[in-house]
């Protein structure tokens, strides 16, 4: 009662509202930018049960926006950490962590067991992936995407209403649109988005208000703007999934991001002489360096500057993480330009490794 006495003397939800939060079971994908608000949220309200499904381990850059982790955690498993977190945070609700990707062969038996999906990812794989199984297992999911300075919420396959292929039937093209490491993303951004997650799953736990259901929130942060689009339900994309929902659990998960390149280390190509380093990242993101030759061709201008490229040297090229890096070798492949490869490592790390050896 008195930890959730100001959820109770809340006419449209009392007593009762709050059993339905603790008899509802949520899974969340994803414990990141997004995951983390909509994790301590959820958490905090009571949601009887709450799973966590992430593989991923916490990094330092990951520290700036996922406000569940702290230095201490660095190397350890997100789910798992965040389920520690939460634990401390309300220790009379059950959380589960799934330290494991999420898959065609796991999903529709880990859908099963929750009510409701929200879906805090930041790749269009797993996307796609958990709007199909939603609409497979009849459960709602809450969307939510964020890019730079902006970010979208929406309910989808809820009350007869649209999914996610009604709004994007099909996944962008490989490589056209980068993710946060590559671009960046505004601190405060996921946490006012995986907010408003947390806030449409209570809304339907609850049933009241109204849920954004046949609805589009994009909000920018920029400018402190709102605008709500109207979502068509697509009949067509909806069978289409259900047609073959026999074969899902049978499909391959593909990454549609992944670029294919030649990829080495920095570590490989040390002793050879005859190489250029490009490093392909903006030029506000490119401190320079001195005593160590290395070409700056941000990969936005790349095209125009062609002829900073040395013909008869083996091209190593990098950027921030290595998403950048492994675009421009695609382009300069297509462009017949031969001998280029993408270093595995990001930016810093080559850089400080190169420092270290050009002092030795």
């Amino acid at each position: 009662m008195n930890r959730y006495s100001r959820h109770i003397i809340l006419s449209e939800i009392g007593q009762s509202g709050q059993d339905k939060i603790s008899n509802a079971k949520v899974l969340v994908i994803g414990a990141g930018g997004l995951g983390c608000p909509i994790l301590q949220y959820l958490t905090a309200a009571g949601i009887g049960t709450i799973g966590i499904v992430d593989f991923d381990v916490v990094d330092i850059t990951n520290l700036q926006r996922q406000i569940l982790f702290g230095t201490a955690t660095v190397g350890q498993n997100k789910a798992l950490a965040a389920k520690q977190r939460l634990e401390d945070l309300n220790d009379s609700i059950s959380i589960i962590a799934y330290q494991e990707k999420l898959t065609h062969k796991n999903a529709l038996e880990l859908f099963k067991q929750y009510d409701i999906i929200v879906d805090g990812t930041d790749n269009f794989e797993t996307r796609y992936l958990i709007n199909d199984a939603c609409v497979i297992t009849n459960k709602p999911l809450v969307f939510g995407a964020i890019y730079k300075f902006e970010g979208q919420v929406s309910v989808f396959n809820y009350q007869d209403g649209p999914t996610y292929r009604c709004l994007f039937p099909e996944a962008p093209e490989k490589n056209s649109v980068p993710n946060c490491s590559e671009i960046g993303v505004l601190g405060v951004l996921p946490g006012i988005i995986g907010t408003m997650q947390a806030n449409e799953v209570l809304k339907i736990v609850l049933g009241i208000g109204n849920t954004l259901t046949g609805k589009l929130l994009c909000y920018n942060a920029l400018h402190s703007q709102t605008t709500v689009l109207n979502i068509s339900k697509n009949n067509h994309e909806i069978e289409k999934i259900l047609k073959n929902k026999d074969h899902f659990t049978s499909k391959s998960t593909e990454v549609f991001c992944e670029i294919p390149s030649k990829t080495v280390s920095i570590e490989d190509i040390l002793h050879l002489n005859n190489i250029q380093l490009i490093d392909v990242r903006e030029t506000h993101e490119t401190p320079k360096v001195d005593g160590i030759a290395i070409t700056s061709i941000p990969l936005s201008e790349l095209n125009r500057h062609l002829n900073q490229i040395q013909p008869d040297k083996d091209k190593y090229i990098f950027c921030q993480s290595g998403m950048r890096s492994k675009k421009a070798v695609s382009i300069l492949q297509d462009l017949n330009i031969e001998n280029c490869f993408s270093l595995k490592e990001g930016a810093p790390d080559i850089i400080e490794y190169l420092i270290h050896q050009n002092q030795e």
